[in-house]
């Protein structure tokens, strides 16, 4: 019986932390008809090993007139990705196939829609200088921010 009891307060403990870490390692983000994102600053936190985060497209018109998505690289990497991404063109969800500066992306979205993927942090940096941005044509110079990892504990 005492095995039993100290299982469930095992596995009580496990998915206490489960929904714990999974709110602390949860983001979202809007994108809009106007060229906007909701946000200019992500911030995660250092314990963190993945992340989820969700696009939203908040606007109405389609994905070929107005797509956006969400593209996340070091911010030296980040105008190269951007001007290499446009060339990559809508049916590659403008970035470069295979791109190893590129730590993560998102599809293009058009308006009402939504994705959300999920990605590996452990070896960026704390104190990393990283940038999130759209590489839908034109949008970059507007539809961008830093992402953050910070170290809590």
């Amino acid at each position: 019986m005492k095995s039993v009891f100290n299982l469930s307060i095992l596995a009580a403990g496990l998915l206490t932390t489960q929904f714990a870490l999974g709110a602390d390692c949860s983001l979202s983000i809007d994108g809009n008809d106007a060229m906007q994102f909701s946000t200019d600053e992500l911030t995660v936190d250092a314990s963190c090993t993945e992340v989820e985060l969700t696009l939203t497209h908040t606007g109405a018109i389609p994905r070929s007139a107005m797509g956006h998505n969400w593209v996340l690289t070091t911010e030296s990497d980040a105008q190269a990705v951007y001007q290499e991404g446009m060339q990559a063109g809508l049916k590659n969800e403008y970035v470069k196939s295979d791109d190893e500066r590129i730590i993560a992306h998102t599809a293009v979205i058009g308006g009402g829609e939504e994705t959300t993927i999920t990605f590996n942090i452990e070896n960026l940096d704390v104190d990393g200088d990283y940038k999130f941005f759209c590489s839908f044509p034109g949008h970059f110079a507007i539809m961008q921010g830093q992402f953050r990892i910070v170290d809590n504990g």
